[in-house]
């Protein structure tokens, strides 16, 4: 009798232990997933392959009007900026698929791609709803250059005389357009020149980030659409801004400085915090060999007048919407406008020295 309740405790005992590990198991399954979910922008150590922000996660599934409340600013001026959208006219065209139009493209649609003063959204097939522009190819990072090549060919084709400057931007990008134009009113479109964030291996002149985002003159478009018809360029590379890149140096197109006028970058590979946080990009990171010009980390990383932004989510997209046309801080004048002259007393100080250092000058020579 003993020996049998001993075994029934045993088999209970083993039992209890077996639901145990089971339970303990799946919990703790739970929470590794779901810790690996929240994991933000997971880089990887190279400069064309898929990046995290490429899943599904933190994607929205509605769609927001964040013009709505647009009667807070109605006594804000915006005559410069109104007058830069007709002197700078910028086509814009997003590089989608038809897998990402409601998972990112849309989302473009409802925020930035609204400045532009066309808007084109490209993608492998046409869909006359959303809509899209079908380029007849197929999808994957194979094809992203030849999308690039059939994007800007039809452009040309249909709208030349529409623009100035003709801007390509992927479907996680986030673009500033009224600082684009600030940065473009001081060239000419029939010059030739394109402008992004610059990099430097591999193409003497330097290239134009991709992911950044990009924009050629008026004469630029020209000369690349008209290289591929002569064969001074040739679809080389599926690396769509090196590709690009080689082709602008072998045709003239000068690859052009976007650095504001104290000296920062404007256009981003990264979200805000990748480049503003110190140490979030590892030393070993392929970024810090890429960049043409000494690249910042900090503060410093980024201009005041910032143009782009890439591997923008849907949920960071509205984020910047807000942050960038809505926030403002109470009583400030903006404090950054490059073009503003001296105010006149600085510049009578600065005058005042200057006349003080030459009658010293004087002196010593008497």
């Amino acid at each position: 009798m003993a020996s049998s309740k001993s075994l029934m405790n045993l088999l209970t005992f083993t039992f209890g232990s077996a639901i145990g590990f089971f339970i303990s198991y799946l919990l703790f399954s739970i929470i590794l997933e779901e810790e690996v979910k929240i994991q933000p922008h997971i880089l990887h150590n190279d400069p064309h392959g898929q990046h995290s922000a490429d899943s599904d996660n933190n994607q929205l599934q509605g769609q927001m009007n964040f013009n709505a409340d647009s009667g807070q600013h109605k006594d804000e001026n915006k005559n410069i900026a109104e007058g830069l959208y007709q002197k700078v006219k910028i086509l814009c065209w997003v590089m989608t698929g038809p897998q990402n139009l409601e998972k990112k493209a849309k989302h473009v649609k409802a925020t930035w791609a609204q400045r532009c003063n066309k808007i084109l959204f490209m993608s492998s097939e046409e869909n006359k709803d959303f809509p899209t522009v079908g380029l007849e190819t197929k999808e994957g990072r194979d094809q992203l250059y030849w999308k690039t090549i059939k994007a800007f060919q039809y452009v040309y084709d249909h709208y030349l005389d529409d623009a100035d400057w003709f801007m390509k931007a992927d479907d996680d990008t986030y673009v500033i357009l009224d600082n684009l134009r600030w940065l473009l009113s001081k060239y000419s479109p029939e010059q030739p020149i394109y402008f992004g964030r610059r990099f430097k291996p591999y193409v003497k002149q330097g290239y134009m980030s991709g992911g950044a985002g990009y924009v050629l003159s008026k004469e630029a478009l020209k000369r690349f659409v008209a290289a591929f018809k002569t064969n001074k360029c040739s679809h080389s590379s599926s690396i769509e801004d090196l590709a690009l890149g080689k082709c602008m140096e072998i045709i003239n197109v000068e690859a052009g400085d976007s650095r504001d006028t104290s000296g920062r970058e404007t256009f981003h590979p990264f979200v805000p915090e990748h480049h503003l946080i110190r140490g979030y990009l590892p030393k070993t990171f392929w970024y810090w060999n890429y960049n043409y010009y000494p690249a910042v980390e900090g503060p410093g990383c980024c201009s005041d007048l910032a143009v782009s932004f890439h591997y923008v989510d849907s949920v960071t997209m509205y984020h910047l919407e807000y942050l960038i046309y809505h926030l403002r801080p109470y009583g400030y004048l903006y404090r950054y406008n490059p073009d503003l002259p001296k105010n006149p007393e600085e510049q009578s100080k600065d005058e005042a020295l200057e006349d003080n250092q030459k009658l010293k000058q004087k002196i010593t020579e008497n």
